[in-house]
Formats: structure tokens, C-alpha cells, sequence
């Protein structure tokens, strides 16, 4: 790297950044208005799904907030794109020539600056959380490709249930901070489990017990009429009622199984695991189910057959098996620990929510495990500044944002190959193809071999080069 850094490339702009104009104000006008359908559309999908996630008839307030955050957030990215063209026009005007960092992080880092303040300050660290998490795999890649260091086997399950650990003592130690996370929790590893639970637990001692008896009276009054509805509607019992009645009888013996004092939750502790665990396991099946026949609806509509592909496909159990069993097994160990040491205490919230992190094997998606390391990071950063542990950084999250989106264009420019293939093709939609288009071949000096990669991205996202620009 620091070879690379000494190195300077004598060319004009035009010959690397838009070999399609001869002005650069043009070229930069180019991008930006490119960039504003594509973010229209992108931001009305996110603008329009947080408008329905709030389970209600939107006002005129409402909607007027949606269109204005909606048209803040397209001017954000638009002018992003154009002052990331134009800061590399500028910088090689005073500098006369292009370095490794001017190339492209440089401009980057400060278009960014400059079209962060245009964001709303809410969305920031939202931003910040999302290209942090890219930044950080890129560098991960970049660090592998320089034989720096090799890959940990099922390193992202580590970092999942070491972040989940961490996330989970807040979730039992802190009051409610982090609305979105917490709410995650709540179905995962129930609201029981959750800081500031207050419950009277003599009481609800007495009102399970109580709840129980009437609960186990009135399925022993309602196996008498089924008895008597079986006498005389034998021929119309159907092999469902009687699967949902030995269902029925399940689950209230379960209920009435013994639990520990300590523990919060409602009627067993058997119950209490099973009923988590086979929740989480449907909700998440049933969603797997919907997201692919969603995304398969156009090939559904010319092959109908396709169906049952998609709903048997066993790729399909891999998000359930992950959330459903970490639901289970925090729950299992949270009782366990309960029973064995006769407390309940947020420290249980480390081994259960390690433990139950494991099932991420399952799953092993790295954009979830990072997300999850640096919401962590995060939360825990705040803790130390709220305890005058560490001290307030101002701007961080605006400096993260700026640093993160710097690395991950440069790498767009200089290593294409080691940008997750979902980014890239954003960075193509927003910018017309012009991130395509860029002249690599002056860039070679680096040693990077940045053309010859960029060609291996573009066949393997089905991307092109090939494309004219009017300006």
C-alpha cells in the first residue's frame, strides 16, 4: 500500500473519469440527473413501506411528511452522485494529476460531507449502520486478497451470537432505547424476558394456577360434549378435529407442567419454550414462503408447476430452523439457569443468548451478522458515554458515513471484485452505467489490475460498459 500511495498518474480527467464529454461540469450535471429517477424510485419503496408498517389509515400530516422526507432523501443521493463527479474534476485541477487516494476515496468522502447534511439527522445513523456494515466486509475481502489473514469458518456465527449476546443484556438490563430492536425481541425471546417486566409474581403465581384449573376444567367439559358430538356425529369426524383436540390436550398439560419461581413467564416452563420456539419457527417459514412466491410471481404466470419447487424447496427451512430454534434454546437456558442458581438475573442473557446464537449456522448470512456487530457496537459506545466513560464524540456518525462510503467507492473504481455484487449493481442503477464506464485502463498502474477485474464483475452482475451519454 504504501508503493501504491507514492505513485502518481499524469492524465486529464476526461481520459479516466468521462471519456464520453469534454466538460466536466457536463459529466458531473450528467450523473446527478441520471441519479434522480433511480432514487425516486428507491426511496418511495422505503418512504412507502415505513407509511404501511404503521398499521394505519395515513393522515394528510402523514403524508405530507412522507413525500417531503421523500424528496430530502432523492436531493441526499442525487447530489451525492453529482459532487462525487465533480470533487474528481476538482481535485485533479489543483493537484494536476491523480494519486491512489484522489482516484476516487478522496472525492468520495467529500461528497458525501456534503450531501449528509441534506439527509434528514433521524436517517443518519441508519445510513452510517448501513454503509459500515459493507465497508466492513469490503475490508474484510481486501484484507484476504492481500493474504493479510485467512477466512474463520463459520466466522460469521460467531460474530452473530457474540453481538446477539451483547444486544440481549441491553434487551435485560436497559430500558427500552432502541425501539425497532427491542421489538424484534419481543418475538423472539418474549416480552417476559425484557427489562422493566414488572409483574407481581405471587400473583401470577396464583392467577396461572387459577387460569390453569379453569383452562383444564373447561377442556374436561369440552372432551365431554366432543364425547357426546362423537356419538352422534361419528361419521363426520374428520382426522383434523381429532388432531387438533390431542393438539388441545397437549398443550394444557404442558401448561400445567411445574416451573421455577423466579421465572417471569406464564404457566410452564415446558410450555413456555415449546410455544417460543414453534412460533418463531412458523412466522418465519410462512414469511420464507411468501418472500418467494412474491419474487416468483413472473415465473409462476408462464409455469404454474414452478410451485411446488418453491414452497418444498429445503433452502426454505434455513431461516426457520435459525429463528426457531435461538428462540427456543435462549429460553431453555434462560429456565435452566433460573431453576439452577433460584434467580433470575440479565447476566442469564449471556450464556442463553450465545448459546441460542449458534443456530445461525443455519442461516450464515454475513450482512445480518455485521448489521448486528455494529448495532452492538453502537449500543454499547452509548452505554460508556451515558456512564462518562468515554466521551461524546460529536459528528461520529457523520464521519463514519463518509469514511465507509469512501471505502467502498474506492474499491468500486479500484477493486470492483471485492464489493458485494448487490452494491454494485446500485451503484450501476444510480449512476446510468457510469461507474461501469470509467476508464480503468490508466488505473493499472496501481498494480491492482482494476481492468481486468472490472470486466470479471460485469459478466458475472450481467452489467455493461457498453453504454453513450448524451452529456
Amino acid at each position: 500500500m504504501p508503493a501504491q500511495l507514492s505513485k502518481f498518474i499524469d492524465v486529464q480527467c476526461k481520459e479516466y473519469s468521462h471519456h464520453w464529454t469534454n466538460s466536466c461540469v457536463a459529466a458531473a450535471a450528467g450523473l446527478g440527473i441520471d441519479a434522480i429517477p433511480q432514487c425516486l424510485k428507491l426511496y418511495a419503496t422505503v418512504y412507502i413501506a415505513a407509511l404501511l408498517m404503521k398499521g394505519k389509515i395515513p393522515s394528510k400530516e402523514d403524508i405530507k411528511k412522507t413525500i417531503l422526507g421523500l424528496l430530502q432523501s432523492t436531493a441526499f443521493l442525487s447530489w451525492s452522485g453529482f459532487s462525487y463527479s465533480a470533487f474528481i474534476c476538482i481535485l485533479r485541477r489543483i493537484l494536476g494529476n491523480f494519486n491512489f487516494l484522489t482516484v476516487s476515496f478522496l472525492p468520495s468522502f467529500l461528497s458525501s460531507l456534503t450531501a449528509i447534511v441534506i439527509e434528514r439527522p433521524s436517517r443518519r445513523p441508519l445510513l452510517s449502520l448501513y454503509v459500515a456494515n459493507l465497508a466492513t466486509e469490503t475490508l474484510f475481502r481486501m484484507g484476504i486478497a492481500r493474504g493479510h489473514y485467512t477466512p474463520i469458518p463459520q466466522g460469521g456465527t460467531y460474530i452473530f451470537a457474540t453481538s446477539i449476546t451483547l444486544l440481549l443484556y441491553f434487551y435485560r438490563s436497559r430500558p427500552n432505547k432502541e425501539p425497532s430492536m427491542y421489538r424484534i425481541f419481543r418475538i423472539l425471546v418474549g416480552k417476559y424476558e425484557e427489562c422493566g417486566y414488572l409483574v407481581e409474581k405471587n400473583n401470577l403465581h396464583c392467577d396461572t394456577q387459577i387460569c390453569s384449573a379453569d383452562e383444564g376444567s373447561a377442556s374436561g367439559s369440552s372432551i365431554e360434549k366432543h364425547g357426546v358430538n362423537k356419538k352422534s356425529h361419528k361419521k363426520n369426524l374428520n382426522i383434523f378435529m381429532k388432531s387438533l383436540k390431542i393438539y388441545r390436550k397437549i398443550i394444557e398439560r404442558l401448561k400445567l407442567q411445574g416451573k421455577h419461581s423466579s421465572c417471569p413467564h406464564p404457566f410452564s416452563c415446558a410450555h413456555y419454550i415449546l410455544k417460543g420456539g414453534m412460533e418463531v419457527f412458523s412466522y418465519a417459514l410462512s414469511a420464507q414462503l411468501v418472500i418467494n412466491l412474491f419474487f416468483g410471481m413472473k415465473k409462476l404466470l408462464t409455469k404454474p408447476p414452478l410451485i411446488k419447487s418453491m414452497i418444498f424447496k429445503k433452502n426454505n427451512l434455513n431461516l426457520p430452523i435459525f429463528l426457531g430454534g435461538f428462540a427456543g434454546l435462549y429460553r431453555l437456558v434462560s429456565c435452566l439457569l433460573r431453576r439452577f442458581l433460584e434467580k433470575d438475573s440479565p447476566y442469564h442473557a449471556i450464556p442463553a443468548g450465545f448459546i441460542g446464537g449458534l443456530t445461525f449456522m443455519f442461516y450464515s448470512n454475513n450482512t445480518v451478522a455485521l448489521y448486528f456487530m455494529w448495532k452492538a457496537l453502537q449500543l454499547s459506545w452509548n452505554d460508556l458515554v451515558e456512564k462518562n466513560i468515554v466521551p461524546e464524540i460529536k459528528w461520529f456518525v457523520i464521519f463514519l458515513y463518509c469514511f465507509c462510503t469512501a471505502i467502498l467507492f474506492h474499491a468500486a473504481i479500484l477493486e470492483p471484485q471485492l464489493l458485494r455484487s448487490s452494491y454494485w449493481k446500485f451503484l450501476y442503477a444510480v449512476s446510468g452505467g457510469r461507474i461501469a464506464v470509467m476508464s480503468r485502463v490508466s488505473l493499472d498502474a496501481f498494480g491492482l489490475e482494476s481492468t481486468k477485474h472490472l470486466a470479471d464483475v460485469l459478466r458475472k452482475t450481467n452489467t455493461t460498459d457498453k453504454k453513450t451519454f448524451a452529456f
